[in-house]
């Protein structure tokens, strides 16, 4: 018998699985209790409702992301292979994929009208902001927020496009736009 730990991460998993089947929000408890082989009863009973559980399952890719994220930083010599791991890690299997890209657009929609979307979503802006500044700022002083800002944009635009367009781009030639954009950026101030 599964624990509620358990029941509750099959939860969110059937949710980014259904969002991704359907690319939208538009999804209900019962779909995504289906999938996850529980009822519908009980996926109100630990979320409270669709949305909860959608901030859950943002949650859930927020911690896989930013485990990667401290892995790479963690594994990097330089500053630049520091830089080099947070934008691989962006685009890595687990986070570059449809199901995944679907949840993040649709996460994005829903900040505009959820308060605990939007902060979640400022979070996420701020630490890739930050990470990315923090090691930009010795290679490039004070040009570094507004590289970040670009490499933040950019990295956003990438999974817009693999949204509507999955099978024109792979994780790594994601990775790899993003790189030479670093690496243009980089030689543009030495």
């Amino acid at each position: 018998m599964a624990t509620t730990a358990e029941r509750k991460q099959q939860l969110v998993e059937a949710t980014i699985h259904e969002i991704g089947a359907t690319g939208t929000l538009n999804v209900t408890v019962g779909q995504i209790a289906k999938r996850a082989g529980v009822s519908s009863a009980l996926a109100f009973h630990y979320f409270g409702d669709k949305e909860r559980l959608f901030l859950a399952a943002m949650r859930y890719v927020l911690t896989i992301y930013g485990a990667e994220v401290r892995g790479a930083l963690a594994a990097a010599d330089s500053h630049t292979d520091r830089l080099r791991g947070v934008i691989r890690a962006s685009f890595s299997p687990s986070n570059f994929r449809a199901d995944t890209v679907a949840a993040w657009l649709n996460f994005y929609v829903l900040a505009q009208t959820s308060d605990e979307a939007r902060r979640l979503l400022s979070v996420y802006h701020r630490r890739l902001q930050s990470n990315l500044t923090a090691d930009l700022r010795p290679l490039v002083h004070d040009r570094a927020p507004a590289i970040a800002e670009r490499l933040g944009g950019l990295i956003d635009g990438i999974y817009l496009r693999f949204a509507v367009n999955p099978h024109d781009m792979t994780g790594q030639n994601a990775a790899d736009h993003v790189l030479a954009t670093l690496d243009s950026e980089l030689k543009a101030v030495s």
